[in-house]
């Protein structure tokens, strides 16, 4: 399977991420969209509440002009935020006094807001979900003694 190099790179910076214990779902320069950002946190300007995918003036400024970060639109980093953040079981938009997870960044936790990003990641270039390892199991029996 051919990726496009946003998606590869998007990849490779979560993967070492969360293996680095660098994914952080409450910090803006280490969550989903801060590691894809190469740990800045520029990309929190686009928007007024971290976690909500509406775009403040100057995010709809730079998605009008067609700007990519890091080759996603500012819409797409936002909802790559969201997604990741609901995946990792917070209510949105994100502040101090929303549900969170009581361990935010539990291995547990952290992959299955990981697998929501990566699967989104995926579904944004068009291509087959890299984390759905069903195909694995898929196979033909071709022997004659069938059960």
């Amino acid at each position: 399977m051919v990726l496009s190099e946003r998606l590869d790179n998007a990849i490779q910076k979560l993967y070492v991420a969360f293996h680095n214990d660098t994914l952080i779902p409450e910090c803006s320069k280490q969550c989903a969209v801060g590691n894809i950002c190469d740990n800045t946190d520029s990309w929190k300007h686009l928007t007024d509440i971290h976690g909500s995918s509406q775009l403040n003036y100057v995010g709809l400024v730079h998605q009008r002009l067609g700007r990519k970060f890091y080759g996603y639109s500012p819409i797409e980093l936002l909802k790559i935020e969201t997604i990741f953040l609901k995946g990792c079981g917070f209510s949105i938009p994100y502040n101090h006094k929303t549900k969170k997870p009581i361990k935010t960044t539990s291995k547990d936790i952290l992959f299955d807001g990981l697998c929501a990003v990566i699967s989104y990641l995926c579904e944004l270039d068009d291509v087959d979900n890299v984390m759905d390892y069903s195909k694995l199991f898929e196979f033909e029996n071709t022997s004659k003694n069938k059960v």
